[in-house]
Order: structure tokens, then sequence, then C-alpha cells
């Protein structure tokens, strides 16, 4: 432990210092590493330690109650714990004694020179300040060393029917360590081409190594793998030397696309050490090359920066994951971490700190801790221990909720994942024009910043209310000195989050290269109308183009501030358009409305079949009373009039 004074005195200096040396005198000056002559070759002997704070599961693991502890170990079973006087003279004697088990004979008969205490070396062929009597018959050494092996054995078979008897583990346990091939010596992709794979090659090239792949999977018939084979086959090229590109043709393999979950075609996927992720965006050669050098990148882990290194990322990236961290946050923290970083390919970038410039800026105070810095704005992840860091899917649920820019640019890839569950103010802008572009752009920006800062401030306050309005039941409570309404009171839980009302995003569109669809869908040409901001609300296949007052929304921020709070208003207090007609428009105005209204549509619903019901029942009384019936006789011909008593029938 680093805050151990016992054990600063007992720092490995006195080891490092005697067991340097020669164990056999020799007069040939050698290598001490390469020679087998060195401490370390000679009694195959090694010393080690570990640091319980950043290591504390380990420790644990290991029955490690105080500090410091001395343990040996022999082929990773415990031999056997170090319970004499921690100071120089017993734990040299303890080492003494197990080397003189392992090699009899070889230790010096009188004991060795112990350095003074913060000494970097001693005199190795000096005699002890008190030499100690030993016997240092052969035998008996042999003797001592076969008490050690059978203590050995005794272990390891109590371990092993211990864990033959265990049917669960315990919670201070540590995991298994899990076997992972060494990194490649060779080249990847030498070739420049995709290589066809099949379940056996897969197996061997992709699932049990560490190498990154970048897999196809295809079905000779399709036609839209038919499309992106020659920019497959061209990316292959491009990334000769760096790395693998596979196929597998689903036709042949078909267990192994079941296995990989393969559902449509084509389908691709990146391979790297057991873990995947699935390819989504575009298929062009530029998009698919990007993604690859961007996967490339995530293999060599998470980056450190520092206060500076962080400064100059923020002028490049839109979006970036800090992470902080300090002495005490342990390798489980930091494999957790490291799960995290294929996910986020082509995403967002994950970085690493234990800057204390940057933890004074964000307002930093425990550690680990998770957060996003968007646009310079930050978001944090609520974690309300180490252990919820390590929840993998939450962490990557929160990352998936926020890797998205203020701003984003609206493409065939992610328009799902930005348009669907919340209004967004959607800029329909011209790249060509550049300064018209750039000027727009952080219009609506400003705009997103400011109505995001809006909302933070009006959920704080909503917040504040209800937190006042319980603590004023508590105080009337306590002077009426009423328990029972006491105890409601403060049993009340203040549930409210953001994410209760619909949100409000934001995004920006190429109007020229996507010109087809937003005429159609919008009736928008950017050429000829300019640059436009429309509010698109995907859910009920509507959306707003005006203000207020009739104008059209432009790209500024006084424009689209006015007109959000009039639209997100219940019910709209701007009349919307139909992305889908006059039938959808009124499919989704009732689905909207009953949406909106459910209690109110409940009631309508049970009127009407009341009503439904009420009036086919006078129906069928009207039909009843009339004044005659006829009936149809089976075995006669003919209808009778089976009318009116005085009646007559022939």
């Amino acid at each position: 432990m680093q805050y151990c004074t016992l054990q600063a005195r007992l720092e490995a200096d006195w080891f490092r210092a005697r067991f340097t040396s020669s164990p056999v005198a020799s007069s040939k000056p050698t290598d001490v590493r390469l020679s087998p002559n060195s401490f370390d070759r000679y009694y195959d002997f090694h010393f080690a330690s570990i640091d319980c704070v950043a290591f504390g599961d380990l420790c644990s693991a290991h029955d490690v109650a105080a500090y410091p502890t001395f343990s040996l170990y022999k082929d990773a079973q415990l031999v056997k714990k170090f319970d004499g006087h921690k100071d120089m003279e017993g734990l040299s004697h303890f080492v003494e004694e197990t080397l003189e088990s392992i090699r009899p004979g070889s230790r010096p008969k009188g004991g060795i020179k112990l350095p003074e205490p913060g000494a970097r070396s001693v005199d190795t062929e000096a005699g002890p300040d008190n030499p100690v009597e030993k016997d240092k018959d052969p035998a008996r050494g042999k003797a001592a060393g076969a008490r050690l092996k059978e203590a050995l054995a005794t272990k390891s078979a109590s371990a092993s029917a211990k864990n033959s008897k265990e049917t669960v583990k315990p919670k201070s346990a540590a995991p298994p360590p899990t076997s992972k091939s060494k990194k490649p010596t060779s080249t990847p992709n030498l070739g420049g081409a995709s290589v066809s794979l099949s379940q056996e090659s897969f197996q061997k090239l992709v699932t049990n190594t560490q190498d990154p792949w970048f897999v196809k999977f295809y079905a000779p018939w399709c036609h839209h793998c038919q499309a992106m084979a020659p920019s497959w086959a061209q990316m292959a090229k491009e990334l000769q030397g760096k790395l693998n590109i596979g196929e597998v043709n689903c036709d042949v393999e078909v267990r192994l696309c079941k296995d990989v979950h393969v559902k449509a075609y084509p389908t691709i996927h990146f391979f790297r050490g057991g873990e995947r992720v699935e390819y989504d965006g575009l298929r062009g050669l530029g998009d698919l090359v990007n993604y690859a050098k961007k996967a490339l990148d995530v293999g060599k882990g998470v980056e450190y920066v520092d206060a500076v290194a962080f400064k100059e990322m923020e002028e490049t990236e839109e979006v970036i994951f800090l992470y902080f961290y300090d002495h005490a946050t342990t390798s489980e923290d930091f494999q957790a971490l490291e799960r995290l970083t294929l996910s986020l390919v082509g995403h967002a970038k994950l970085v690493k700190t234990n800057s204390s410039i940057l933890a004074e800026k964000f307002r930093i105070s425990t550690w680990p801790r998770l957060l996003v810095s968007r646009d310079g704005r930050p978001s944090y992840y609520n974690a309300l221990s180490p252990q919820d860091m390590r929840d993998f899917r939450a962490v990557l649920s929160w990352m998936q909720s926020v890797w998205l820019p203020i701003v984003p640019e609206l493409t065939a890839s992610n328009s799902r994942e930005i348009m669907t569950g919340k209004y967004v103010v959607l800029g329909i802008l011209a790249r060509e024009r550049e300064k018209e572009f750039e000027l727009d752009k952080k219009e609506i920006k400003n705009a997103a910043l400011d109505w995001m800062e809006k909302q933070t401030h009006q959920f704080q306050l909503e917040r504040q209310e209800l937190r006042d309005s319980k603590q004023l039941r508590i105080e009337e409570a306590e002077d009426r000195g009423d328990q029972r309404a006491l105890r409601n009171a403060k049993s009340i839980h203040i549930d409210i989050s953001e994410d209760d009302k619909k949100q409000v995003g934001f995004a920006w569109v190429d109007g020229v290269f996507w010109e087809r669809w937003i005429r159609t869908t919008y009736g928008i040409n950017v050429a000829v109308d300019g640059e436009k901001v429309v509010i698109n609300d995907e859910d009920n296949h509507r959306y707003w183009d005006q203000t207020i007052s009739g104008a059209p929304i432009v790209p500024s921020r006084t424009s689209i501030l006015e007109t959000i709070p009039k639209i997100t208003s219940n019910p709209p207090q701007i009349h919307s358009k139909s992305t889908t007609g006059f039938l959808g428009h009124m499919y989704f105005s009732a689905r909207g409305g009953a949406t909106s209204h459910p209690f109110i549509t409940f009631g309508l619903i049970v009127g009407l079949a009341v009503g439904a019901f009420w009036g086919r029942g006078r129906i069928r009384r009207s039909r009843g009373g009339s004044g005659g019936g006829f009936f149809y006789l089976d075995g006669k011909e003919g209808w009778l009039n089976g009318g009116s008593p005085n009646g007559k029938a022939d």
C-alpha cells in the first residue's frame, strides 16, 4: 500500500541489494540477466509486489487483511505466508530458509550481510555483522526441500478438493484469467484482397486471435451484395498491410451466419479479440475505408490526454467521452473501459485522464467518473459506485443516448436515430454556399444551446418546486403533530426526469445532395427557396415550416426559439402539415389526439359503444311491433300471412 509506513521502511532495496550477485563464485564476468549463474536462473526465485489500492479485488481474493503481507507461491499455489518479525532480519531468515530448501548447501554458512536502511547496494562478499551458526549439512538441506515439496503437494491437493466441492464462488474471488492469444507479428492483409472464410478458417483466423478483421456476410444472389462487391474489393487493396478483410458466403456457411445472427444481406461486422460490432453506415468505398481506419485506431487502446491535449482535441472533435481515474482505479475498471471502444467506432472519441486541471474544470470529486463533452458542454454519467462504472450495457446505453453532436448532419445511416421519438429542428442548408453554410450552422447551434440551457433551467425549477412542496407538507405535519401525515410526507419520492416530456433535437441536412427527398417531403427547393428550417415530428408524420406570424422559419436563433414553444404546446398553436398526404394526415392526427388525451378518447369510445348498443335495441323494438309477419313452412309451398287475428286463411 502506498500509505503504509512499515512497508516504506521495508522497501524492496534489501533483496535488490543482496540477491543480484552470482550464487556461485566465478572469475569470468558475465551478463547477470543472461548468465545461468544469476540469482533468478539459479534458484528460479523471484520477487514481486502488488499495490492493494489499485488492485483491491485481487488482494481480497488472496485474503490480504493487513499491510504489508508477504506470501510465498510456487506454480500459482500458495505455499505459506510469512508470520515472523516484519523487519530486515526476519525477512532475510525467511528467504534464506526457502533458498536453502531449493538448492541445499548453496547459502553462506554464517548468513549474509544485510544492507543499511535506505542503502542501494551491499558488499556481497562480506560476512554478516552477527554470524548465525547454521548446520549446512546437505542432507538436512535435502530434507528441508522434501518438506517444502510435501507442503506444496498438500496445499495443491486440498485446493483441488475444495474447488471440486464448491458450487458457488465467493463474492470476493477474483475472476479467472482469460486466455488471450498473442498479438500477431505478421503483417495483415499481405495480398490486398478479401479472404473467403469458412467455418474452420473463421474460427482459426478471427475468433481465436486478437487480429482485427472487417468481414462481409453475403449471398451470391443478393443484388445489394453484387453492387457492393467492387467497393469491397477496392477497399481490401487500399487497406493492404493494415487490416484483414474477409467475406463469408452464407449460402455455403449457413451455420456460421446463423451463429453471427445474420438476418439481411449484406451484413458487415468488425471483429477484434472475440468481440464484434456491426457496421450500419453507407456502403461506398470512402465510407468503408474511413470506418475501417477509425476501427484500427481503437486497437491502440484508450488514449491518455492531459489538459493541453484535451483542449486541442476539442477543436477537432464534436463529441468526446472523458474518463477520469486516480490511483485507486483498478484493473477491472480499465478492462471495462476498454470494452467500450469498439462500440464507439464512427461515433465519438473516448479518452482517459488523471489531470487535476481537467478534474477542477469539470468539478470532478469522485473517481472513476465518465462524462461527455459536446461543444464544451458536459453531461455526466450518474454512477453510484465503481461497480456501476463496470456495467458495460448500462454505460454503453447512456453513451448511445448522448453520442450525437448537438447539431449533427442528417444522413441515411443516422436518420432513424435522429428523427424518431422527438421534435427535430432541421436546417435545410446548401453546403456549396460556404459562407452562408457556416453562418447558418452557427445560428442553429446557438439556438440549440440556448434551448437546452432554458430547458435545463426549467427542469431544475420544476424539481425545486416539488421539493418545496414536500418540505411544506413535512412542516405542516410537524406543526400539527400528525405522525401519520409526517410519515406520508417523508415517503414522497420525487421522480422527475428531463425525458418525461417529448424532447427537441437539432440537425441539419444538405439540401442539394438530398434535393429530391426534401422537395417531395417538405416541398422545399434550396436552389430556388434558399436555406430554410422545418420542425419535424416523425412519430406523427407532420412538420411545421412557418412561424406564428405565417412567415417561413429561417436559420435564425430568434426565428427558431420563438417557434418551438408554439409547436411543443398541447395542442400546437401553429397548424401542421403532413408528410404522407390527406388520409395519412387524418390517421396520424387521430392517433396523436388519442395519445395526447387518453381519458377523453376512452370516454368517446365508451360513448360510441353505448350509443351503438342503444340504437340497435330501438331498431329491434321498432321491427318487432309491426302488424304482420311471414313464416316459411317446411314441406309446404307458398307463404302464409300470419298477421291480424281477424285475418282469414284459405
